[in-house]
């Protein structure tokens, strides 16, 4: 069994976060150390520590981060101009805790991440 995070908590509303949506398979929340003017995560309801450990019973969870993201983008203010959608995966792709979580960034212009 995976260990419970941070964002557990979050959820189940045991310690304070700035929940901006939530619903029986996702919740969204601003990041507490935003790296742009618009910062959210958006996070399944379930615990599931890494893109590795996905099943396909997920598949709706999952789906709906992007669809959460999209409506959250629109009401940001955001959707026209642009924002960037992130998922890291374990030590190397940058994960630090570990219950799958999507960045929403956006509100100023990030650049291009040119990878190899």
């Amino acid at each position: 069994m995976a260990e419970e995070t941070i964002f557990s908590k979050i959820i189940r509303k045991e310690i304070p976060a700035d929940v901006v949506y939530q619903d029986d398979l996702v919740t969204a929340f601003r990041d507490i150390t935003p790296i742009a003017p618009h910062h959210l995560l958006i996070i399944p309801n379930k615990l599931i520590p890494t893109i590795n450990d996905l099943e396909e019973d997920d598949e709706a969870a999952m789906g709906r981060m992007f669809t959460v993201a999209r409506k959250l983008a629109k009401e940001e203010g955001i959707d026209k101009d642009g924002y960037r959608l992130i998922i890291n995966c374990n030590a190397h792709g940058g994960q630090e805790i570990y219950h799958v979580h999507m960045h929403l960034v956006g509100g100023r212009l990030l650049g291009s991440m040119l990878i190899g």
